[in-house]
């Protein structure tokens, strides 16, 4: 079976790796390199990266779709990140994994969103890709846990894991699994910016250690100092802060912390 997979982020080249190791794939369409870091390095995405180590084409702009000589029998779509015209979806049969019970949490944040909003659980879902975004029928659905300190990180790597198995399972048999129509409330999720990860310290506990998971980090002011709150648990009811970061300095444990405070006693927020 030949496959055009399309995607930017980290957590599908588990996926797409698995893939390439029983298919043969013609493509791999991914975002274009852009700068990171206080350098602004132009930096090529992960699934780009690991293109090029398994020696496979890369392509960075989807207008370069109709210049693919060969035609796929399949096109597998994972947290690409680009709106796919008709000349792509009419191409082959176009299959997306995203991570969410669907409809609920379409759009470009579902896990960040899921955790935010201190769900428990949430299905990964696989489907086809219709021109709206995330509004295709659903072939199949495996609910996974959300657990009480799991980040974006740890969720991003059991939703690989899980894709992983729902597409071993549906590419052999892909008439197995009929198309149904979701139904539901349609939830849409946005992009997060830095200003989401500014603490409010007049929210629960458990409301700003769902924000520090979800966004990996949490903005703040400690006895006038900036930091970042990297991790924390809760602990009978109470916000513990386990991991943090100064302005201008490494992460540290909050010990650490403390102790650089000479005793004083501590104020959050500005």
């Amino acid at each position: 079976m030949k496959l055009i997979l399309m995607g930017t982020n980290s957590f599908v080249v588990p996926i797409f790796d698995a893939l390439a190791n029983k298919y043969d794939i013609i493509g791999v369409f991914t975002r274009a390199p852009k700068p990171m870091g206080r350098k602004h390095v132009l930096t090529k995405s992960p699934v780009h990266q690991w293109a090029e180590k398994r020696g496979l084409p890369v392509h960075t702009s989807i207008k370069e779709f109709d210049l693919i000589s060969e035609k796929p029998d399949m096109i597998v779509v994972i947290s690409y990140g680009v709106i796919l015209r008709d000349n792509v979806l009419n191409a082959a049969k176009c299959i997306n994994i995203h991570p969410s019970s669907l409809p609920k949490y379409r759009g470009p944040s579902p896990i960040r969103t899921a955790i935010l909003n201190g769900e428990k659980n949430m299905d990964v879902c696989l489907m086809d890709v219709v021109s709206e975004m995330d509004a295709g029928d659903v072939y199949m659905r495996k609910n996974i846990e959300i657990g009480e300190n799991d980040t974006n990180d740890t969720m991003e790597k059991k939703v690989s894991d899980t894709a992983i198995e729902m597409l071993d399972e549906y590419m052999v048999h892909p008439e197995d699994f009929p198309p149904i129509k979701q139904i539901g409330e349609v939830v849409l999720t946005r992009k997060f910016t830095g200003e989401d990860e500014i603490i409010d310290w007049k929210k629960t506990p458990q409301q700003i250690h769902n924000q520090i998971r979800a966004l990996g980090c949490g903005r703040t002011k400690i006895n006038g100092i900036d930091v970042k709150i990297l991790e924390t648990e809760i602990d009978n009811g109470s916000l513990r802060i386990v991991k943090i970061q100064p302005s201008g300095k490494n992460p540290m444990d909050w010990k650490s912390f403390i102790n650089g405070l000479h005793g004083a006693a501590i104020k959050y927020g500005d």
